[in-house]
C-alpha cells in the first residue's frame, strides 16, 4: 500500500482535478477531472469523455488510470495514487482497484454530484443487492463453460494480473 499523501500534496493534486474537470465542461465534456500520481511523481491526467467519445466508461478516473497505464507500459499501477474531482463512481472504484492503485482522494462527495444530476446511488443499491431490477443478471449453467480458464493455464505465455 502507498503511504498516505501529504495534505498539501493532496490538495495540489485534487485542485489540479478540479481544474480539469472545470475546463472539460467549457470544452463541452463532464464535470469531472482526475490525476494519477506514480510513485515516482510522473502524473496523468484524465478528464470525462463519455460524451465527447459515445464511451459510457471514459469517466475522468477511468481515462487518467488508461493513460498512465499506457504511458508507463504497466497495468499494474501499484502505490500510484488516484486523485479525483468528485467521489468515484462504483465503475471508477473497480478500475482504480484493477489497477492496484495504493489511495484514491476525492474532492466533491456522491451527493454534490447527485444534486448536479449525476447520481449514482442506484447504482451504490445495485451493488449492494438491494435492487437487481435494475439490469438482471443471471448465471447460465453451460457445459465447456469453464474451457478459456483451461487454455489460459495452459498458455505457457500468460502474464498474470
Amino acid at each position: 500500500m502507498s503511504s498516505p499523501a501529504s495534505q498539501p500534496d493532496a490538495a495540489r493534486h485534487l485542485e489540479r482535478a478540479v481544474g480539469l474537470a472545470v475546463a472539460n465542461v467549457a470544452d463541452g465534456g463532464g464535470p469531472f477531472g482526475a490525476v494519477v500520481v506514480m510513485p515516482d511523481g510522473r502524473t496523468f491526467d484524465g478528464v470525462n469523455r463519455v460524451t465527447r467519445d459515445n464511451d459510457p466508461t471514459a469517466h475522468a478516473e477511468v481515462v487518467a488510470i488508461r493513460r498512465a497505464a499506457a504511458e508507463t507500459a504497466d497495468f499494474d499501477l501499484h502505490g500510484a495514487v488516484l486523485y479525483a474531482s468528485c467521489e468515484p463512481c462504483p465503475l471508477c472504484l473497480a478500475a482504480a482497484l484493477w489497477a492496484r492503485v495504493g489511495a484514491v482522494h476525492f474532492a466533491a462527495d456522491r451527493r454534490d454530484a447527485a444534486a448536479a444530476g449525476f447520481d449514482d446511488a442506484v447504482f451504490y443499491e445495485y451493488f449492494d443487492g438491494a435492487d437487481r431490477s435494475l439490469m438482471p443478471v443471471a448465471h447460465v449453467d453451460l457445459a465447456g463453460s469453464g474451457r478459456p480458464f483451461e487454455a489460459w493455464a495452459a498458455f505457457a505465455g500468460r502474464i498474470e494480473y
